[in-house]
């Protein structure tokens, strides 16, 4: 109060145009410097969400399995082909719901194989140094030809997501079985087969409806519809 002149009405004026301008300065600072640190806040937040469901992904590809052969097979293509398709001495015995759907043991221990690879490489790409020393680690194997047993990535991995969710640590008198990587599931290539013979019997619907009428050539249309299917991160 001391600095504001009263004086006259025009002093008055400029005193209190000069602190208005003062406070719409300030207002404007304090509103940029807020908007600042909210855009870096949501870009950081942004980050994490990305690199949570990046990596709990990897968890559920690198552990989405508790029974049968939790070891990464290695081989690619031209060592298999030395196999003899008949004589697989590591086939496993759930491997004949997916030769039941057209699908070889070969092929599926392949696309774990394929599958493993993908989360090792987001994990050297977004994980902690533990993580990636353990992923680097099980990389080295694979390139030797030998298999992997990653259990330990998979604990590493939970413990952080449950640390990073704020979730209570897993009991210590609870003794988790190994884990493994996820298995593909075997019913894709016999729901393909059943769509193709449905829309290939609605096809032939179709034709006989054509020399018919409309109302055959409606159900030929059903039954191509019927064949679509859609499948799912």
């Amino acid at each position: 109060m001391r600095g504001i002149d009263f004086s006259s009405w025009h002093s008055l004026l400029l005193t209190l145009l000069g602190l208005a301008l003062f406070a719409v300065i300030s207002m404007g600072i304090r509103l940029l410097m807020m908007f600042t640190i909210q855009q870096r806040r949501e870009r950081m937040n942004r980050q994490i969400n990305e690199r949570l469901r990046t990596l709990i992904a990897a968890y559920k590809t690198l552990g989405g399995s508790f029974t049968g052969d939790l070891a990464v097979d290695p081989a690619h293509l031209r060592d298999l082909r030395q196999r003899s398709p008949t004589t697989e001495p590591d086939a496993e015995p759930d491997d004949a719901n997916a030769l039941a759907g057209g699908e070889t043991g070969s092929d599926r221990k392949r696309r774990i194989r394929d599958a493993v690879e993908a989360a090792l490489s987001d994990i050297i790409l977004l994980g902690t140094e533990d993580h990636v020393r353990l992923a680097e680690r099980a990389v080295r194997e694979l390139i030797a030809g030998r298999p992997v047993h990653i259990s330990e990535l998979v604990v590493s991995l939970r413990d952080f997501i449950r640390e990073a969710l704020d979730l209570a640590p897993i009991p210590s008198d609870l003794a988790i079985p190994m884990q493994g990587p996820a298995r593909p599931s075997s019913g894709g290539g016999r729901g393909k087969g059943e769509g193709g013979l449905k829309g290939s019997r609605g096809g032939g619907g179709g034709g006989m409806g054509a020399g018919m009428g409309m109302g055959g050539g409606g159900m030929g249309m059903g039954g191509d519809g019927s064949a679509l299917s859609d499948h799912h991160r």
